[in-house]
């Protein structure tokens, strides 16, 4: 599984999975803190459809947190002011990177999380279409 694939499901998912997927490392490994969770703001970048040109649309803020777990630096970013979700995302980072025994078990738990978030996402888009109007078949009479 991809880093970026990883990512997303730990954000979108269920908030439990990371913690307890980070509680289980932070366990049984020292975990070096290189920076502790802190705000800073990143700019987003934008792509204007018309002419294909790029534009900064303003600043985000996120919470970013930096450390080491045997060897391996992880780094852990969110949109917001979520100190706890950053770490955590940086102790499974780490673990990914250090490429540590209990990652091999998480694959099978980040997939079932990415089908329920698939299974949300579905439900939420059939909900949002019984909404659609249909103007083709309108009567105007």
């Amino acid at each position: 599984m991809k880093r970026k694939q990883r990512t997303e499901i730990l954000i979108n998912g269920s908030p439990d999975i990371a913690s307890s997927l980070s509680r289980e490392i932070t366990s049984r490994y020292p975990v070096a803190v290189i920076e502790e969770p802190n705000h800073g703001l990143v700019m987003v970048k934008v792509r204007e459809t018309a002419q294909k040109s790029l534009f900064y649309l303003g600043e985000v803020l996120v919470t970013e947190c930096k450390l080491q777990i045997e060897g391996a630096i992880g780094v852990g970013i969110v949109k917001g002011d979520d100190p706890d979700k950053a770490y955590d995302l940086a102790v499974i980072d780490a673990a990914y990177a250090a490429d540590l025994n209990e990652t091999k078990e998480w694959t099978v738990i980040l997939l079932r999380e990415s089908d329920q978030i698939a299974a949300e996402r579905a439900a939420y888009h059939a909900k949002v279409l019984q909404t659609k109007v249909d103007f083709e078949t309108m009567d105007t009479d």
